[in-house]
């Protein structure tokens, strides 16, 4: 019963990251489409309810914080746009790692919490995403985000804000890189230079966007750019106007696939020649 709401917000979400509007325009815009969904959701649920018990811990764990973590992420944005020095570089970056300290904290305060969520299990489940099994649990966050004790559960808004602050993350990145190229390196996470990506960009667009189509990062929570940019750290590559990559992949005459196509050519190959 959810279906047609999320499809039209992932539809005007996209539409105004994609928009050539200032960051403070797109966070209002956003913060209001996210207001008016969680609206809607809310009006539905108490409409129809969940069927069982399984049926409201999937909401609550993959569905609600999807625009709940969009709202927190553009009110995140509006208030780093708005507190942001407006003079003197060397003020704004000071602000700016300062807001990655921020970030760091939090993620360190709730370090068993994203890991237990990050490695995909569910045995808490019952325990965090139902209405049912509320404990005495405070995000306490700096700003007032949306909140209603019927339409939440202990850990619903801190699982949106685990995924709003890794959205945050990039546009600090961004935002360093703009001021002080190179800057923003600093602040990504030490990992060995392993991998290389040594196929063409196109090629990689097109990968990110299956994978995204499949819903299987993040429980279809991910949006193009999270996933763009998570490809960018792995790869150390820089991937431009995904967007615009993707319009040219559609707009091919005749196979439209033909990277991932080509994969899967490769791979029955490799298997072919295995068993012989």
């Amino acid at each position: 019963m959810f279906e047609k709401t999320m499809s039209t917000f992932s539809e005007k979400v996209e539409g105004i990251i994609k928009s050539e509007d200032s960051d403070l325009k797109k966070a209002e815009c956003g913060i209001n489409l996210c207001i008016k969904t969680l609206s809607r959701l809310q009006k539905l649920v108490d409409r129809e309810d969940f069927e069982d018990s399984q049926s409201e811990i999937d909401f609550f764990k993959n569905i609600k914080p999807y625009p709940m973590s969009y709202l927190i992420y553009f009110t995140e944005v509006r208030s780093c746009e708005l507190l942001l020095p407006k003079a003197g570089n060397s003020h704004k970056v000071r602000f700016l790692k300062k807001e990655i300290k921020k970030i760091n904290k939090f993620f360190s305060t709730n370090n068993g919490f994203v890991h237990y969520m990050e490695q995909n299990h569910s045995y808490l489940d019952h325990q965090f995403f139902s209405r049912q099994s509320q404990v005495d649990f405070s995000l306490t966050p700096s700003i007032n985000y949306y909140e209603n004790p019927e339409f939440s559960t202990s850990h619903d808004m801190l699982w949106a804000k685990v995924q709003a602050l890794y959205r945050y993350i990039h546009y600090i990145r961004e935002q360093l890189e703009r001021l002080e190229p190179g800057s923003s390196s600093e602040f990504r996470e030490r990992q060995p230079s392993l991998l290389v990506w040594s196929g063409g960009k196109t090629d990689l667009i097109e990968l990110i966007y299956a994978l995204f189509a499949s819903g299987y990062l993040n429980h279809g929570t991910s949006d193009i750019i999270t996933i763009c940019k998570a490809f960018e750290d792995i790869f150390n590559i820089k991937l431009a106007n995904p967007y615009k990559t993707y319009s040219n992949i559609k707009a091919r005459k005749g196979d439209r696939t033909k990277f991932l196509n080509l994969l899967i050519m490769l791979l029955e190959t490799k298997m072919n020649k295995d068993d012989d």
